[in-house]
């Protein structure tokens, strides 16, 4: 039991964060919400939840795009079919797997499986995630303009500041997972270009919830809070940001959205959902992709 416990902290420690930004979004909804989350829920228009997750498949659609240029570009003959089985397998295991790097590790398992090169696979997750990063960050200053204006308070401003460096130290931490991509300049390029589209259309499904609750909140505020709150979940305090990410929405629409709690909780509830519905696809190729992971696994030698 003891053994159990030490090999599993980080996961436990991470469900336990989980579970306490839960708890802290029903306080906040308890103390300063109107008791009206249901009823914002069913005032969502169906129409516009459907045109959100359309939205949002086009979008993963663009985050396969930038893993393939990058491993298209270091060699790897892998067609798009193929990246965007991964790419959604991957994003279905993040969902539902003990953190978000779980997701990578069963695209790099099924890309062994498909015969590709271990090393150039790996070094193409990392590259895709870091190009991720830098594409986020070039939204940040979208949100930092409200964070930091006049009315903002000392606390918030401390908050982000703290954010921006955790990005800054993992850029430095991750740069030499670069080395292959820094002699072709057109296929970080063009990996950045699809991880521009990726954003554009994941700002677009929350502009349209927003929309489906009657609320008409400017495109480029969606983008720099969503942006604020996409950082505070690369902090590993929780499961996949699982609370952290809800929490961190819910306050930043209320306090420089103009919703109310519940409007914000609602649409951050409803940006989970539109994420775990859009990688339902990666569910019909996991058991393929496990069982050649487990395949792999060296097998205990039997003791005399």
């Amino acid at each position: 039991m003891i053994n159990w416990l030490s090999e599993n902290r980080q996961t436990l420690a991470r469900a336990l964060g989980s579970i306490l930004a839960l708890g802290l979004l029903l306080v906040l909804l308890e103390e300063k919400g109107d008791g009206e989350l249901f009823s914002a829920l069913r005032r969502v228009s169906s129409g516009y939840f459907l045109a959100a997750i359309a939205v949002l498949f086009i979008s993963r659609l663009f985050a396969a795009a930038r893993w393939h240029v990058l491993l298209r570009s270091a060699g790897v003959e892998i067609s798009f079919l193929r990246s965007t089985m991964l790419t959604f397998t991957g994003n279905f295991s993040s969902n539902f797997l003990p953190t978000t790097i779980g997701g990578d590790v069963v695209r790099l398992g099924g890309a062994m499986q498909l015969g590709y090169d271990r090393a150039i696979c790996l070094a193409s997750l990392v590259a895709d995630r870091l190009i991720g990063l830098a594409g986020m960050a070039l939204a940040l200053p979208l949100g930092l303009v409200p964070v930091f204006s006049p009315g903002a308070g000392a606390s918030q401003s401390l908050a982000i500041s703290a954010l921006i460096q955790k990005g800054v130290d993992f850029s430095k931490r991750t740069f030499d997972s670069f080395s292959i991509w820094l002699k072709k300049p057109l296929a970080l390029s063009g990996s950045l270009l699809a991880t521009l589209g990726n954003m554009i259309f994941i700002y677009f499904s929350i502009y349209l919830l927003l929309l489906g609750i009657g609320h008409q909140v400017a495109y480029g505020l969606v983008a720099g809070l969503y942006t604020l709150a996409y950082f505070v979940t690369l902090i590993p305090i929780s499961m996949n940001g699982l609370g952290v990410q809800e929490l961190s929405m819910t306050f930043l629409l209320t306090q420089f959205g103009g919703l109310s709690p519940s409007e914000s909780a609602t649409v951050a509830l409803l940006t989970r959902v539109l994420f775990i519905i859009t990688s339902l696809p990666g569910a019909f190729f996991l058991p393929s992709i496990l069982a050649a992971m487990n395949e792999k696994k060296p097998r205990p030698v039997p003791s005399k």
